[in-house]
């Protein structure tokens, strides 16, 4: 069996051991903003917020979230130091969800969503320019293992906070979530920095690092690139819909559906389930195949399954629904990240995630509230119709973008 597996990923298993190292950090990360997210209704309930009150919170954290990606890249590509980033990024996010839990008002809450968000972005460059440089034959199934650990972050932290929430608040169950980040950063620091391309990221500065003045020579290469900047864009419109269903969801689901804390820890957990299936899947096949034929199944797949969400109202046919959004959701996530690398000019992958992550979170600051004002005047439901849409132009987008199967 093992054997099987390592023909379908081209990669021993014994060689993977970095990979999973980094992917729990992401799920660590992912478990900080999947707390935040099912938090958000018992916020919006506790501090008597709108929608768009509550959607603006959201918004801080990726405008929040694009202001990181001015110059994480830059200190990723610069400094060569991505382990270091790693786990600042991890401890730095910690202390502020647990800040959030001492929160009584608004704007201590929105203080910390603003940290929150400033070291989500951080991790990205560090986590994907890493794995990039480590296993460049193999981007699609590395960058896919990195996406599981956001999949496995976004399905337990629902599930955990969901069952927090039943003994104790909103505050407490954010100050508890954040423990489990603080192990996870230590573990990053420790284990990858005694591993031989950690030791090399501390000795040979030279292999990892690059001069000020050749970083700006490969950052107007990459802006130059059309195709690069293309599929930033076509991200950013998936984007979109992907963190505005984490804020829509929960709050359809706890006010129309009528779901507890419980169920609706469940429910976002199924889709993470689909999501865990899906991106190794897509990732290994997209090296063989292409990235653009994995990315049009996997974004129309999505446009059709938020559509069909809108249409399902019995609880079990909803979370089976979610199931299936996920797996068409999240395939694409892996796809998404190794095309941007394949065409990334050497040792500037830290500005390449950053160009990236800043363009999603751009966009995605306008979901939010955007969304959150459609649901005060017309409901709920009709936001899922303006995410549908999102999708449908990024699958449009990709499908004109040019591709071919890798080698």
């Amino acid at each position: 069996m093992i054997a099987a597996f390592e023909r379908f990923t081209g990669m021993e298993w014994r060689g993977q051991g970095p990979a999973v190292v980094v992917a729990g950090g992401h799920a660590a990360t992912h478990w900080i903003t999947g707390t935040l997210y099912v938090l958000v209704p018992f916020i919006t309930k506790d501090l008597g917020l709108s929608y768009t009150q509550a959607g603006g919170l959201i918004s801080v954290f990726y405008t929040a979230s694009f202001a990181a990606n001015a110059g994480s890249g830059a200190v990723v590509d610069i400094t060569g130091r991505r382990v270091l980033i790693m786990a600042l990024s991890l401890l730095i996010g910690a202390v502020a969800l647990m800040g959030a839990g001492f929160a009584q008002s608004i704007w201590l809450l929105v203080g910390m969503v603003i940290i929150i968000g400033l070291t989500n972005n951080i991790w990205h460059p560090a986590a994907i320019s890493y794995l990039s440089r480590l296993y460049p034959q193999n981007k699609g199934y590395v960058l896919s293992v990195h996406t599981l650990g956001a999949s496995f972050g976004d399905m337990l932290a629902p599930v955990s906070a969901g069952a927090l929430l039943v003994w104790m608040g909103w505050q407490g169950t954010a100050t508890v979530s954040a423990l489990p980040v603080f192990l996870v950063a230590a573990v990053i620091a420790l284990s990858l920095r005694r591993s031989s391309v950690g030791a090399a990221e501390s000795s040979e500065t030279s292999a990892n690092a690059m001069s000020f003045r050749a970083y700006l020579d490969g950052l107007a290469d990459l802006i130059k690139n059309r195709v690069v900047l293309s599929l930033c864009l076509m991200s950013a419109f998936r984007s979109m819909a992907q963190n505005g269903l984490f804020l829509f969801l929960p709050l359809f689901m706890v006010d129309v559906l009528g779901f507890g804390s419980v169920l609706l820890g469940i429910a976002l957990m199924s889709m993470q389930i689909g999501g865990i299936f899906a991106g190794p899947l897509a990732g290994a096949v997209s090296d063989r195949m292409g990235r653009r034929p994995i990315m049009v199944a996997g974004m129309a797949g999505t446009t059709l399954a938020i559509l069909g969400l809108t249409m399902v109202e019995n609880p079990t046919a909803f979370i089976a629904a979610m199931a299936a959004l996920g797996f068409a959701l999240f395939a694409v996530r892996p796809v998404i990240h190794s095309w941007v690398m394949d065409l990334t000019p050497a040792g500037m992958g830290g500005s390449a995630v950053s160009v990236l992550f800043g363009t999603q979170s751009a966009l995605s600051a306008l979901v939010p509230v955007a969304g959150g004002y459609i649901a005060d005047l017309w409901g709920l439901k009709i936001v899922f119709y303006l995410l549908a849409g999102t999708v449908l132009i990024a699958t449009l987008m990709a499908a004109l973008i040019a591709d071919k199967p890798r080698g």
